[in-house]
């Protein structure tokens, strides 16, 4: 049986190159790839209780059970530095042997694309394994007299509070969506993760937040129910053609550019939105990916993109995929690497004018 333990030490990432790798000798078939008795490290850079945490805690036993050799997995979170901490850690140490893997949100994508210089990392190098589209929701607290989203015209001169793991991290979402709305929201930077986010409005120390739509299943949901947070609306999906519409796992809740359309009278349209929809694309629709080390063999991605394959035929993943990650379908194979690219590339003009606008507006410079 598959086992799944949680550490915050980094143990794996010092092994050696295991026999295969060795100078000199070919790697193995397909077929003869194995992990028997081994343990594979799986990075999470953010800590745990937040969106990226919950879908590696759901992935991981799963995938063990499937990769050749039924390994055990060992989640390890790895907070700083708005996700590129961990991520710096897995291209600089970890090794092509199959034995490290690591999970990417938007909040490891955004510094990549805004070419922050605490990236010492590169997506190109990489193997994808597995792409996990996501949404996400927004939600005030009852205080602030909003009751439901249709009263969020309320919110309007209200001083809201935000708790951000900062403005390069996938926090520049909902920096870029409040500020379309016309809110006036203080964004507090330095947080670890979207649950400790999520604390923060818990203790009432902040009045706005939003939560991946995993994490805002398990936890959020249950403070709706309670009565001790409203959901506005949530930042939608794309359809075939690339058009944002309503997310499928909130059906009743109106997607990003309804709410701006509640807010203002107009149809969302214009450089700023053309701004906010590109990194809402990169850090929703192509969110969460794992991904090997560069120089992993094909066959050691083969086997790991079979085993998501067949994880997702087992019947403990159909039974609970939909209650932990919502109604989104992770992909593998050709799909992941199209979600991969379009994910990873922004327009330079585009870049610029959110850049120029973080250090105008927020006196924010990358690397901060």
């Amino acid at each position: 049986m598959t086992k799944l333990f949680s550490t915050t030490r980094r143990g794996a990432l010092g092994l050696a190159l295991g026999a295969a790798a060795t100078l000199g000798l070919s790697m193995p078939a397909a077929a003869e790839v194995s992990f028997e008795g081994k343990t594979i490290e799986f990075i999470i850079p953010f800590s745990a209780g937040g969106g990226s945490d919950t879908w590696a805690r759901f992935n991981a036993p799963l995938l063990g059970k499937y990769l050749p050799g039924n390994p055990t997995i060992v989640v390890v979170n790895e907070p700083g530095g708005g996700s590129t901490k961990g991520a710096n850690l897995f291209a600089a140490r970890a090794k092509p042997d199959g034995l490290t893997v690591l999970g990417t949100s938007g909040s490891t994508q955004f510094p990549y694309l805004l070419g922050d210089p605490r990236v010492r990392y590169e997506y190109a190098d990489w193997e994808i394994v597995m792409a996990a589209p996501t949404g996400g929701v927004a939600y005030v607290s009852p205080s602030t007299g909003v009751s439901s989203f249709e009263e969020i015209g309320k919110l309007k001169g209200q001083k809201l509070i935000y708790a951000s793991q900062g403005a390069t991290s996938l926090d520049l979402v909902p920096l870029l969506g409040f500020k379309q709305l016309g809110l006036d929201v203080q964004h507090v930077f330095g947080f670890k993760g979207r649950g400790d986010g999520r604390l923060a409005f818990e203790r009432g120390e902040t009045n706005i937040d939003y939560q991946t739509s995993s994490a805002y299943i398990k936890n959020v949901q249950p403070l709706v129910e309670a009565g001790t947070a409203v959901p506005l609306f949530s930042w939608g999906a794309l359809d075939e053609d690339g058009n944002p519409v309503r997310d499928p796992t909130f059906p009743d809740l109106p997607d990003f550019s309804e709410a701006y359309e509640l807010m203002t009278g107009n149809a969302p349209e214009g450089p700023e939105f053309d701004a906010y929809f590109a990194f809402f694309t990169a850090g929703f629709p192509a969110q969460k990916m794992m991904f090997l080390p560069k120089g992993t063999s094909q066959e050691v991605v083969d086997a790991y993109q079979a085993a998501v394959t067949a994880m997702k035929g087992d019947p403990d993943y159909i039974a609970k995929k939909e209650a932990i990650l919502g109604t989104y379908e992770q992909v593998t194979g050709k799909a992941a690497d199209t979600l991969y690219k379009r994910g990873t590339v922004i327009s330079p003009e585009l870049r610029k004018q959110v850049v120029d606008m973080l250090a105008a507006e927020y006196n924010v410079k990358l690397g901060d």
